[in-house]
């Protein structure tokens, strides 16, 4: 059974699973679907066309005080696997329409350099500003850990906040705890209006 977390709630991850060292971390969304007069029966028959959204999501690996080492050390559409080979991106999705995970992530915690003691999920829209968009236009976002091994469901975190007027979310942290693993159910949200900038303010 997967450990359902509220924002604000840290889990042990690898204490309570106990030689888990490859983690798969998948983030979805879906697009508001407009209104149009067509209700609930026009969109559940296709009505009422929703925004093309383009959502990205990204790994900022940070060293010690919570600090950007390298600029390598952010995984996204554009650089999908770390120099060390333990994360690794799976690609970029476009639309967010359709079931299930958008995007995924591939962490294997026991290549993750010593120098690394962060790892934080982030989602933002591509292109934002020219395209006037923001996450009031998305819904169901969510956050969750796979244990790719036997396809089990650790973790599941809804953000469920009202993110209309912001353009980038901080989904989850994991984090070294001593020898462990521990992941954070953030769920904030910034008016960043490109990954460079969030990443910024991490240097």
């Amino acid at each position: 059974m997967a450990i359902n977390l509220q924002k604000g709630q840290r889990v042990d991850l690898t204490k309570s699973n106990p030689g888990l060292s490859k983690i798969l971390v998948g983030l979805g969304w879906d697009p508001v679907q407009s209104g149009g007069g067509g209700g609930f029966f026009g969109a559940l028959f296709g009505g009422g066309s929703a925004p093309n959204i383009d959502c990205d999501a990204s790994v900022i690996m940070l060293g010690a005080n919570d600090k950007l080492q390298n600029n390598k050390d952010v995984i996204y559409f554009a650089n999908l696997r770390s120099n060390d080979g333990s994360v690794q991106h799976t690609g970029d999705n476009l639309t967010g329409d359709g079931d299930g995970d958008d995007e995924q992530i591939i962490v294997d915690l026991s290549k993750v350099p010593s120098r690394i003691q962060k790892l934080v999920f982030v989602v933002n829209i591509y292109d934002c500003v020219k395209r006037r968009q923001h996450f009031g236009m998305i819904q169901n976002a969510f956050i969750r850990i796979v244990n790719p091994t036997n396809n089990q469901e650790l973790i599941h975190y809804n953000l469920s906040d009202n993110y209309g007027g912001l353009t980038c979310l901080v989904a989850g942290e994991l984090y070294r705890h001593g020898n462990e693993w521990k992941f954070a159910a953030v769920g904030t949200g910034t008016t960043a209006g490109s990954l460079s900038e969030i990443v910024r303010s991490y240097s």
